[in-house]
């Protein structure tokens, strides 16, 4: 056990009061020598959120204090939820008055405090930790010689104060960078000095540039990391694959990859061999990127700094240089590439049944036949005269017998308990300029599924393999969902006669699944898949294998993404030393208890981040492709239900608001209970589900939102 963990142990279990630092060298028995040493850990562990020091300097793990760790998750009313850092623990609402100053995404103490509005845990904010929101990008509104900074991030809630010396000549307008000099406090707004004037806030590519600057990442690699990538040699040293007795030679293997048309870094391959009559063996092969980036190098520092590439509708931010996350480590065809392979044989039983007979990790050498689109695969699959099928005819077979494998996996999971949501994406196409002149319906195909299935497959067997060996690894965990919101959603469903079975006792996850089933196809499908989704937990990093209650796994990871996800290059690095030596030294698996979580943390955090950076990005095209179609008319559905009006999604996925004030014909209430708009005089119903035809009234860009004018309801 790492030094680390037997101090939480300790405190947990044998301290049954707050101490003194003083106290703890003396109850570990910590020799002078060691005293830095431990300081260390302690500092780290407060600042990770592990042990609380009080206003007296008082240590202790912070139930002693009755404090829960964790991350804020704001929302737009200004209300916000802890994200506990234990990811089996619950939830905990947080009111706008009970927040005292936290922003999204701080790392905060909570204090439980009595419920209000049927929560089951509330809580206020006792302490923030970690400041995440240093710099803000947003609308400048200039006033006689001050300012207010408008957020572009609708989940910081505060306008920014800019007093007359911080304005440094940005003017009204103009889209700015401030640096956060007085945090936010009860009643008072933060305060902050702009730093950069980005431009006028409808000026070209400064929207996308303002949502890079969201992110406080550098848009270039520093020259530490650019000095130290331009020493990695452009092709593979075919001296050091063959003097490598642990790295099996694939390169007479046949594999192919599978990727989207646009894709540059390509992290990953598939082969498929058929052993005998019911055996095949899947080969996953992933792009062996902890061979370059090793452990510590400033490109290594720099990867887990951005933890993640960031896909903007225009751009992708790289986690790692192009050398590397298109080039050497990318599994382009016909060269070869150093690779880590997971090898799963598989018995085919019968018609639809598939069992796992072995598998095996190990490093490789691979050589691909063939980099296929989805669309392509799609084409092979669907028409046997497709002109795919005979430009690839060497791999039909091989297709074939994957698309068989998939549908009988696919098959499998879902039966044992994953969720299988039908959301629509929407991919965005500019012109040379950036303007957007298309949204294009992405689906999700066998081609699409078949890559799916696979990696989820490999991920699995790598989290059960570590799991079995007992050794510290990052696992990609999904919590069980609050009962309470459980509740809430059963009752939501109820309005369109659903029931949610076995709800006393906690929700297993075919439940949902059966639920979103039922509603596949129906008028209210999508609401009743947002609200679903909304009230379970989001999946995050953890050094704790608690299992992923969304795929309805006991065991899972992220391994097969290491060029665009640093947890993914964790898992590396610990695989390829626990199979190299069949075991971990105590030494090293303490530095892993130490460095995993905080890892993991961070990489949760980023991942937030990226999310939210690549869905703004996405929204605000959409906006602005709608700009030039004020006064168009579109039918559409209506998606969603409130006291001051109804959401409608047209076709191409955008949504806008019928604001309630301008439904002209009558009087109109909103039925919380029946969710649903009724006439005052008429009796009209506005249901969810129900389709209209509207037409585009209003488009504001800076609020990312579109008025409708509704015309008639099609019945």
């Amino acid at each position: 056990m790492s030094a680390r963990s037997e101090l939480l142990k300790k405190l947990r279990e044998n301290v049954h009061r707050p101490l003194t630092k003083k106290e703890i060298f003396e109850k570990f028995e910590i020799s002078q020598e060691q005293e830095k040493i431990f300081s260390d850990l302690l500092n780290d562990l407060i600042e990770s959120g592990k042990i609380f020091k009080n206003s007296k300097g008082l240590y202790g793990v912070p139930e002693k204090f009755n404090l829960i760790g964790g991350r804020i998750e704001k929302i737009a009313s200004g209300n916000a939820f802890l994200i506990p850092d234990d990811p089996a623990k619950e939830d905990i609402y947080i009111s706008s008055a009970n927040i005292n100053g936290a922003m999204h995404n701080d790392k905060v103490f909570v204090r439980p405090v009595p419920s209000d509005r049927g929560k089951s845990q509330a809580g206020e904010v006792a302490e923030i930790i970690e400041r995440v929101n240093t710099e803000i990008v947003g609308n400048l509104e200039k006033y006689k010689n001050y300012g207010f900074l408008i957020p572009d991030n609708k989940r910081i809630c505060s306008d920014i104060f800019i007093p007359p010396e911080a304005l440094n000549e940005a003017q009204n307008g103009q889209k700015v960078v401030a640096e956060i000099t007085r945090w936010p406090a009860k009643n008072r707004n933060p305060e902050g000095e702009i730093t950069e004037i980005l431009g006028d806030k409808d000026d070209a590519g400064v929207d996308i540039e303002a949502i890079i600057r969201q992110l406080n990442l550098p848009g270039e690699f520093p020259d530490k990391v650019l000095k130290e990538i331009a020493n990695i040699p452009d092709q593979i040293n075919e001296k050091s694959v063959t003097e490598d007795d642990e790295r099996e030679d694939l390169r007479e293997l046949k594999l192919v990859t599978i990727d989207g048309a646009d894709a540059k870094d390509l992290d990953d391959a598939v082969s498929l061999e058929k052993l005998s009559e019911n055996n095949y063996r899947l080969g996953v092969h992933i792009a062996d990127v902890s061979h370059y980036v090793t452990e510590a190098s400033p490109l290594d520092q720099e990867a887990y700094a951005r933890a993640t590439s960031i896909y903007l509708v225009d751009r992708v931010i790289p986690m790692l240089p192009q050398k590397l996350s298109n080039g050497l480590c990318s599994l382009n065809p016909q060269v070869d590439r150093l690779t880590m392979s997971v090898f799963i044989e598989y018995n085919l039983i019968g018609q639809d049944e598939i069992e796992i007979i072995d598998h095996k990790i190990t490093k490789s050498v691979i050589n691909s036949n063939h980099r296929l689109t989805y669309d392509q695969v799609q084409n092979i699959l669907e028409s046997k005269e497709s002109a795919e099928r005979k430009e690839y005819s060497d791999f039909v077979e091989e297709l074939e017998m994957m698309n068989e494998l998939r549908r009988r996996l696919r098959k499998n999971r879902f039966e044992e308990g994953s969720m299988d949501f039908n959301f629509t994406e929407v991919k965005v196409e500019l012109d040379d300029s950036g303007n957007p002149i298309n949204l294009k319906k992405r689906s999700h195909r066998e081609a699409e599924q078949l890559i799916e299935e696979f990696m989820i497959a490999a991920n699995r067997i790598v989290a059960a393999e570590m799991a079995w060996r007992e050794m510290p690894f990052i696992y990609r965990v999904h919590e069980e969902p609050d009962l309470d919101r459980m509740k809430q959603f059963n009752e939501f469903i109820h309005n369109f006669d659903y029931r949610l079975k076995g709800i006393k006792n906690g929700v297993h996850p075919r439940a949902l699944q059966a639920i979103l089933e039922d509603v596949r196809g129906s008028k209210e499908e999508k609401i009743i898949e947002t609200v679903m989704l909304r009230s379970l937990k989001k999946a995050v990093y953890s050094e704790k294998n608690i299992g992923h209650f969304g795929l309805g796994i006991s065991h899972y990871s992220h391994f097969t993404s290491p060029i665009r996800r640093y947890p993914d290059l964790i898992a590396h690095r610990i695989i390829k030393e626990t199979i190299t030596a069949g075991y971990l030294s105590e030494e090293r698996q303490d530095e892993l208890e130490n460095q995993i979580p905080k890892i993991a943390d961070h990489c949760s955090l980023q991942e937030r981040r990226a999310m939210d950076a690549e869905r703004d990005s996405v929204d605000l095209k959409k906006i602005e492709f709608m700009e030039d179609q004020i006064g168009e008319e579109f039918e559409g559905i209506i998606s969603g239900i409130t006291g001051f009006g109804m959401f409608v999604e047209l076709e191409n996925t955008v949504e806008g608001l019928v604001h309630i004030k301008n439904l002209r014909d009558d009087y109109y209430h909103y039925d919380e209970e029946k969710y649903h708009l009724i006439g005052e005089r008429t009796k009209k119903i506005y249901r969810i589900g129900d389709q209209v035809r509207i037409k585009i009234a209003k488009v504001n860009r800076d609020e990312r939102k579109l008025d409708f004018e509704l015309l008639e309801k099609i019945d």
